[in-house]
C-alpha cells in the first residue's frame, strides 16, 4: 500500500508537469477552434460602418463558398503550388540526404555544408518575398542578365504570367524548407542499421540498389512524416504569394491560395465566411493526410 501512494504522489508530478502545455493548448488552440466552427454557423459582417449580425444561418455560409464557385480555384491553385514545391524539395533532399550519410564517399567540409543549406529556412518569408520580387521586376537585375546575353530582347514579365509566378512561388518555397527536409531525411538514414549496408557492400550491391532496396524502404515512417507536414505547410501558404503580389493572387488568380481568400474575409471582418472556409480548410487537410498515410502506410494483416 506504501509504494503504491508513493508511485501516485510522485506521477503527479508528471501532471504538474504537463499542465502548462494543457494550459496554452485550450487557450490557444481547442478554444479557438471551437469559436471558429461556432462562428461559421453565423451571419456575422460590416456593411460600412454597420455591424450586420451576428444572426444564425446554419450551413448558408457553406453553401456559399461552394456556389460562389471561387473555393475550387484557390483550392486548385494551393494543390499546383504545393506539389510545384514538394516534388523538387523531396528528390533534392533525398540525394543531399544520401550523399551526406554514405561514409563510402568520405566528404569533407560536411558540418559547413549542412549549416548552409539550413540557413534559407532561418531566413523570414517576408524577405526573402521582397528579395525575389527585387531580382526578377521587369527592371531587375535578372532581366537585366538575360538582355546582355541576348537572351530575350524585352524585358520578360515573370510576375504577370501564371506559369512564371507560380514556379517562383515554388522555387521560393522549395529553397526555403528543403534544408529542413534533408536534415530529417538523413536523421531518419543515420538511424539505419549499418550491418545492412555492410551487408550489402560485400553483396556486391551498388549505391543506386542500396538506396532504393534497403534505404528507401526503412525511411517510410519519416518519408510519411514529412509528406504529411508539408503538405499541412502547403495548404496554409500564405506569406509568399501574399507579398509577391501584393495580395491579388494575380495574375488572373492563379496564385490566390485559400489563407489569401481566408485573409480577404477576416481583412473585412466577415466572421461568418472565415470561418466555414477554416472548416472546410481543416477537412481538406483531414482528407488528404489520411490519404497520404493509407497510401504510403503499411495496412496488411497478417493472418
Amino acid at each position: 500500500m506504501r509504494r503504491k501512494s508513493k508511485a501516485v504522489r510522485y506521477n503527479k508530478w508528471g501532471y504538474i508537469f504537463l499542465l502548462p502545455f494543457i494550459t496554452v493548448y485550450v487557450v490557444f488552440q481547442l478554444i479557438p477552434m471551437f469559436t471558429t466552427i461556432y462562428n461559421s454557423f453565423f451571419e456575422n459582417y460590416m456593411s460600412g460602418l454597420t455591424q450586420v449580425g451576428p444572426n444564425f444561418v446554419g450551413l448558408d455560409n457553406y453553401k456559399s463558398l461552394f456556389v460562389q464557385g471561387d473555393i475550387w480555384v484557390y483550392t486548385k491553385n494551393t494543390l499546383v503550388l504545393w506539389i510545384l514545391c514538394f516534388v523538387p524539395q523531396i528528390i533534392l533532399s533525398l540525394l543531399l540526404g544520401a550523399w551526406f550519410s554514405d561514409t563510402r564517399l568520405h566528404l569533407k567540409g560536411q558540418r559547413f555544408f549542412k549549416t548552409v543549406i539550413y540557413l534559407p529556412n532561418l531566413i523570414m518569408a517576408s524577405a526573402f518575398s521582397m528579395l525575389f520580387f527585387t531580382l526578377f521586376s521587369d527592371g531587375g537585375p535578372i532581366n537585366s542578365l538575360l538582355m546582355q546575353i541576348g537572351f530575350i530582347s524585352e524585358p520578360y514579365k515573370f510576375l504577370s504570367n501564371a506559369g512564371s509566378a507560380r514556379g517562383l512561388i515554388a522555387f521560393m518555397n522549395c529553397l526555403m524548407w528543403f534544408g529542413n527536409t534533408t536534415i530529417l531525411l538523413m536523421a531518419g538514414m543515420m538511424g539505419i542499421d549499418t550491418s545492412l549496408f555492410e551487408a550489402s557492400e560485400v553483396d556486391g550491391a551498388t549505391s543506386t540498389q542500396v538506396f532504393f532496396r534497403i534505404t528507401l524502404p526503412l525511411l517510410k515512417p519519416i518519408l510519411i512524416y514529412v509528406m504529411i507536414t508539408s503538405l499541412i505547410g502547403g495548404l496554409q501558404l500564405f506569406d509568399v504569394p501574399q507579398i509577391l503580389t501584393n495580395g491579388t493572387g494575380d495574375p488572373m488568380r492563379s496564385t490566390m491560395t485559400l489563407i489569401m481568400f481566408l485573409n480577404k474575409h477576416l481583412f473585412s471582418k466577415n466572421y461568418g465566411m472565415a470561418g466555414a472556409l477554416s472548416v472546410l480548410l481543416f477537412i481538406i487537410t483531414a482528407a488528404l493526410s489520411l490519404v497520404i498515410f493509407k497510401v504510403t502506410g503499411n495496412d496488411k494483416r497478417k493472418g
